[in-house]
């Protein structure tokens, strides 16, 4: 360990500064991001207690569509920070993963429609978001650009409405109507096609900047 010491100091002397985080960083964006926790945390609760479900699904939309409007306040007012950078996405990767991971428990019954999600399903979510998540870290680290592309961003919206379709799809309201189940279930395939296709694009595009 002593070895290793006077390297990991002569590193860190090179590297640049952190950037801080202090009072400025509790500004709009910020705090709409951390209502977005709050309200996955109170939607997590619902489902867990199978309370309205067409409550649910609204709180769902509200909590994702925070994330547009803190991102949208940031870039528009030169509001990005240290915290913000670091918040935003964990609190989109709970929101996402959570919902997938609470709703694999509500499998239904004879009586009462589940949700459509099985544990494989949230693996598959789950895991890609990790992974990709590790990737960016380590290659941000190293100063290359990593930032989102297209798939990415088709791939939270297909998430998030499989989210709000399975969490409708489990009131009986909604359960009835014609065809709803069906649509339900192809949003949900068609989420979990876009979550494999863009690990799938972001994994390849990382080898090639590791080859480079």
């Amino acid at each position: 360990m002593t070895d290793s010491e006077p390297n990991s100091q002569s590193a860190n002397t090179s590297a640049p500064p952190l950037p801080r985080i202090d009072r400025k960083s509790l500004n709009v964006p910020n705090c709409i991001t951390l209502a977005r926790l709050v309200l996955a945390v109170v939607l997590f609760a619902m489902i867990s207690l199978g309370s309205s479900w067409i409550a649910a699904a609204v709180m769902f939309v509200v909590a994702a569509a925070t994330d547009a409007l803190d991102g949208f306040i940031a870039r528009r007012y030169g509001l990005v920070t240290t915290l913000g950078r670091i918040l935003d996405p964990f609190a989109d990767k709970i929101i996402i993963c959570g919902a997938f991971l609470f709703l694999v428990a509500k499998q239904g019954t004879a009586s009462e429609p589940g949700s459509g999600i099985n544990a494989w399903m949230a693996l598959i979510v789950f895991g890609r978001e990790m992974f990709i998540t590790s990737l960016r870290a380590f290659l941000e680290q190293h100063g290359r650009d990593f930032s989102a592309v297209w798939s990415g961003k088709i791939k939270m919206v297909l998430q998030c409405a499989a989210v709000t379709a399975s969490l409708l799809s489990m009131d009986a309201s909604f359960a009835v109507i014609p065809n709803f189940i069906l649509v339900r279930d192809v949003v949900l395939w068609s989420a979990l096609a876009i979550t494999i296709y863009s690990g799938v694009e972001y994994t390849y595009r990382a080898y090639r900047m590791l080859r480079a």
